[in-house]
């Protein structure tokens, strides 16, 4: 079923046409301009089809021209009509691509480029034929395909490194790019020139159509597994490189075309990513999430039982050295937390960490490091009541609610910032004493 002598190119040309394709889309990805990579894989095919009317000839440089100039013009109309015209940009570029590409359609449908297969070349490549369009190069028959990639390949790779500096400022803060006196417009251009050379480079592979997912997905799939851009750039190489092995020999085995299983194989990696990146994916999230409500829970719990040790009156200097004051039941410190099965897994938690201890009749009571925990807890609460009743001048019954939030997310270092802010008060806007810092056992 498999012809290694020939998969072996077809896979080669993957990988070539897939690195080329994610450096360039990792800018793309950052600068949130996925679709106006897709507006350019697709208007540059009327400029291929111009190129061919005028010149008669399907060669790189006629070609290369006309999707260059088809590209740049992509991008300056989108550009305009978003600046002079006020169009929302994407509401421009669905105007300028559709528009771009119905005029390519048009033209490759017409004789003259019906004779010479165009159409099939540009809308859905050549890619699992490209060993049978071969030159030899040094006693090699190399496909024609990859003597424009593999240089194509260094030209990308000569201008990230040459405007590594000017590219990641302008892509991050194109802002921030111009008050350094870099020009955000001409990187803006460059790239967009860079997305267009590219896509006529992997025309012949991949087409016009699939193009714009080896430009997108692999770089998408490497956003959600890292924020810098070095590993960005790395990570999606090698998403483009797997999905071009993969694709090839599940194409292979399926009988099926190449260019659109690696496309496939690129989506289900992204799937992959969205599902279990480390940061980013669903499971991490919900992973994160789940820890962060049981922490909240244990939390509620421990200043609940530290509010009823202050109401009832019983708490004092020695009070750490002599726990079992206010005692409450399991049951007790379950509703505290309004209930759940959360709830249930918080009091034995706190017991193992030493923030409950049991007593001889069974009850729970705050240890010394659980009353610790509780008294900056509450300090948080009511310094933030405090913060918002001077500074927001809300309603007494509007503070409780935010600051019952915001108490899990303060840590000392905000306390005495907010303490410095109101010059220490002593009560919070209820009319209840604020604990006072105290000292660490470390």
């Amino acid at each position: 079923m498999f012809d290694w002598s020939v998969d072996l190119w077809t896979i080669a040309v993957g990988i070539v046409c897939n690195a080329c394709c994610a450096v360039l889309g990792c800018y793309l990805v950052l600068r949130r301009m996925s679709l106006l990579g897709d507006a350019v894989s697709h208007s540059i095919l009327a400029g291929i089809a111009g190129a061919f009317l005028l010149t008669g000839s399907i060669g790189p440089l006629p070609m290369f021209v006309g999707a260059l100039a088809a590209g740049l013009l992509t991008a300056f109309l989108t550009q305009s009509l978003t600046n002079i015209g006020k169009i929302p940009e994407d509401s421009s570029m669905g105007v300028v691509f559709t528009s771009l590409f119905a005029v390519g359609v048009i033209l490759i449908s017409s004789p003259a480029l019906r004779k010479s297969h165009l159409d099939d070349c540009m809308l859905v490549g050549l890619l699992d034929v490209v060993s049978l369009d071969t030159e030899w190069i040094g006693g090699w028959k190399i496909p024609r395909t990859l003597l424009s990639l593999v240089p194509m390949l260094a030209v990308i790779l000569l201008f990230v490194t040459v405007f590594w500096k000017e590219l990641k400022i302008s892509s991050f803060d194109p802002e921030l790019a111009t008050s350094m006196g870099i020009n955000a417009a001409l990187m803006h251009y460059l790239l967009m020139g860079m997305v267009a050379s590219t896509t006529v480079a992997s025309m012949q592979a991949v087409g016009v159509v699939l193009v714009i997912a080896m430009l997108i997905v692999p770089a998408a799939t490497a956003h959600l597994l890292t924020d810098r851009l070095g590993w960005m750039i790395a990570l999606a190489v090698l998403a483009g490189t797997t999905s071009a092995i993969f694709g090839c020999l599940w194409a292979r085995w399926a009988n099926s075309n190449a260019a659109g299983m690696m496309a496939v194989v690129a989506g289900l990696q992204f799937a992959l990513a969205v599902v279990l990146a480390p940061r980013y994916g669903l499971v991490s999230k919900a992973v994160h999430n789940l820890r962060l409500a049981f922490r909240i829970v244990c939390e509620d719990i421990v200043a609940t039982l530290y509010r009823w040790e202050e109401s009832a009156g019983r708490q004092n200097p020695g009070f750490s050295e002599n726990p079992g004051f206010c005692a409450a039941t399991s049951a007790d410190c379950i509703r505290a937390a309004g209930g759940g099965f959360l709830a249930r897994l918080a009091v034995p938690l706190l017991r193992r960490r030493g923030e409950l201890t049991q007593l001889a009749d069974g009850t729970l009571a705050l240890s010394a490091q659980g009353r610790r925990l509780g008294e900056s807890l509450v300090r948080s609460h009511r310094l933030w009541e405090s913060y918002l009743d001077q500074y927001f001048d809300l309603p007494a019954d509007h503070l409780h609610e935010p600051a019952e939030q915001i108490e899990h997310f303060i840590g000392p270092e905000l306390q005495s910032r907010l303490a410095d802010s109101l010059k220490s008060p002593a009560t919070d806007p209820h009319g209840r004493s604020i604990p006072p810092v105290m000292p660490s056992n470390d």
